[in-house]
This record gives C-alpha cells, sequence and structure tokens, in this order.
C-alpha cells in the first residue's frame, strides 16, 4: 500500500471503472453503470481530485488493484478494488489504512456514501446508515446511502 502520486490517475481510473462495470452489475443495470462511470477515459482532474486530499493505493506487483480516498473533511470520496481482486481483505486493508490516517489527524467523524454493494462492507466495520438517497448522475437516478463512523 502507497500514498497516490502523480501519474496514477489512469490506472485508478481503470480499477473505478471496471469496478463500477463489472463489481456492481448484481446491484446496478448497465444504464446505471454507465451514468455512474461513462468512460474507461478518465474526465480532466480526474488525478487532481485524486491527489487533492489522501489516497491510498494498494498494489499486486506494480499493478494499482485498489484504491481509497479521504478529504480533509473526513469525507470518504472514492473506495474501489478491482473486481478480480474483490473479497481478497484489499478493501478491508484499505479501510483500516484510510481509518488510521484520519485518527492520526484527529477527525471525530468520517463520512461516505455507500452503493447498494458498498453498503454492507461499510456496516460490517462499523459504519452507520443515517439515510437512504438517490443521485442524480448523467440524468440517471442512482440508489445509495448515506454513512458514518465515529472514531
Amino acid at each position: 500500500m502507497r500514498p497516490a502520486r502523480p501519474g496514477d490517475g489512469v490506472a485508478a481510473h481503470a480499477v473505478f471503472y471496471a469496478a463500477v462495470h463489472h463489481g456492481t452489475s448484481a446491484a446496478y443495470g448497465p444504464e446505471e453503470r454507465a451514468a455512474w462511470a461513462p468512460s474507461p477515459e478518465p474526465a480532466p482532474g480526474w488525478e487532481e481530485q485524486l491527489l487533492a486530499g489522501t489516497t491510498l493505493l494498494a498494489e499486486a506487483g506494480r499493478k494499482i488493484v485498489g484504491f481509497m480516498t479521504l478529504d480533509a473533511d473526513g469525507h470518504l470520496e472514492f473506495a474501489y478494488v478491482a473486481p478480480d481482486r474483490m473479497g481478497q481483505g484489499i478493501g478491508a486493508a484499505l479501510h483500516d489504512a484510510i481509518v488510521a490516517t484520519a485518527r492520526k489527524a484527529g477527525l471525530g467523524l468520517l463520512t461516505t456514501e455507500a452503493s447498494l454493494i458498498a453498503r454492507p462492507f461499510y456496516a460490517r466495520h462499523g459504519w452507520r446508515e443515517t439515510g437512504r438517497q438517490s443521485v442524480i448522475r448523467h440524468g440517471i437516478a442512482l440508489t445509495n446511502f448515506r454513512m458514518e463512523l465515529a472514531l
């Protein structure tokens, strides 16, 4: 595991795109997945967004297989693992490292919006659901859940 650095954006986006299009297919339809991650190419500003906060990457060999971001205010914006690596403890390791980083920074509360797929993961790690919501991406409604973790 390591912090993100300049040049990681394309590989991290590939994990994001694959996780959305292949890792969430049991819960979201093709139209929803296309709205969530419309292009296999990163949008302008993608890498800058990753580098703006704390982004930790999980690697297998030299390949990025997962990542999680923590904003300065305690919000987890991104948490994705490559579909062929799901269920191997990568998400848990990233989560534990992000929580440790947040505690070290003196944060008392973490927040996120969890997908239908991620919601059970966060619940297993002690997060509390604070609401269900529908967000609009490219004109399509996606269901997710506001969640928080007191540190």
